[in-house]
């Protein structure tokens, strides 16, 4: 290096950086980047009163699944390497204030405690922590003189966290975007001695035209309006550090960019600024395109998942949430 910049060796002017790529090995060597199944998350849609799988038409290979059926979805699961889902659930009933979500004996708490009794803790028990699933009206909050409300919905957010906290899980996920509700829920949990139970703040969780087929699979389309009140706006990239930092403050414990790959942007920034662990959504909507294109004959969709996943880590994710899990830690273990 001379004056800041490199030179090449005299004498030898073509540098020869096809060197170290002259063979699988050799690139394999060299690798900078790589992807672990111990860094994946796979999500779980269990819906109450069914008695087989459905499968939708938007998220092709994704299922929603019986309550009878969660023990052999998350053995499947850890046989693969996975340690890390995420559960959805469907209720059988809905209502404006969302009471079926913090049921001791609903979906998601009854699904905590049969795979908390059945596998210990071999895997990490993930929940989100919403209210589009179970209101009538579709949105992430309770509705009040035809608006949501903010500071309602935290009271309720926080019920929901410590139900799913007394069922067993190691992890919530508040995915609803109100102000405050990582404080609210931290808060919450710690009254009821649950302070060990950690936080996945959605920090930048953006308003994106791709959460169509997570929307179709979970029930949660708003009948009302839209999402863009409390979801954030997808050109604002300062906006989301503030609301990262702020999730920081409140006591989250792990961070959130939400879609994953077009914001690789905020993944990165967020990485350089904060030392939490960064989880990425690479969500539903990235998926279904995948799975367009390669059944088009457009892509290959084996090789577009690893680029995919592996920019998404090489941006600074620490963890991602994907419906490629499975497939991906198939392809790792072989």
């Amino acid at each position: 290096m001379k004056n800041g910049k490199y030179e090449c060796a005299p004498g030898y002017p073509i540098v020869r950086l096809r060197r170290l790529r002259s063979s699988p090995a050799v690139r394999e060597l060299v690798q900078e980047t790589r992807l672990s199944v111990k860094n994946l998350i796979s999500p779980i849609f269990v819906q109450e009163g069914i008695n087989k799988r459905r499968t939708m038409q938007s998220i092709p290979g994704i299922e929603r699944i019986p309550p009878s059926e969660i023990i052999a979805e998350v053995e499947r699961t850890i046989d693969l390497g996975i340690r890390g889902i995420i559960l959805f659930g469907i209720p059988s009933k809905k209502d404006s204030q969302a009471n079926s979500a913090f049921l001791d004996s609903g979906i998601v708490q009854n699904s905590v405690n049969l795979i908390r009794e059945h596998f210990g803790n071999k895997i990490a028990i993930i929940t989100d922590v919403c209210l589009c699933q179970y209101t009538t009206h579709g949105h992430c909050g309770l509705i009040t003189s035809g608006k949501v409300d903010n500071d309602i919905t935290l009271r309720t957010l926080s019920k929901v966290a410590n139900s799913h906290a007394i069922a067993g899980a190691d992890m919530v996920a508040p995915s609803s975007m109100m102000d405050g509700q990582v404080k609210a829920i931290r808060k919450g949990l710690d009254e009821k001695g649950f302070m060990d139970v950690a936080i996945i703040g959605y920090s930048a969780k953006h308003a994106s035209p791709l959460y169509g087929p997570f929307r179709d699979i979970a029930c949660s389309r708003p009948q009302i309006g839209d999402r863009k009140s409390y979801q954030m706006s997808f050109a604002n990239a300062r906006e989301a550090m503030r609301e990262i930092e702020l999730d920081v403050l409140e006591g989250a414990d792990i961070i959130m960019i939400k879609p994953a790959v077009p914001y690789l942007d905020l993944i990165y920034q967020a990485k350089k600024a904060t030392n939490l662990p960064i989880c990425a959504y690479s969500v539903s909507g990235e998926y279904a395109l995948i799975k367009a294109g390669s059944r088009m004959g457009l892509i290959d969709e084996d090789e577009v998942i690893i680029e995919f996943m592996t920019a998404i880590k090489r941006a600074g994710a620490d963890i991602i949430i994907t419906y490629f899990a499975k497939k991906i830690a198939t392809m790792l273990n072989e």
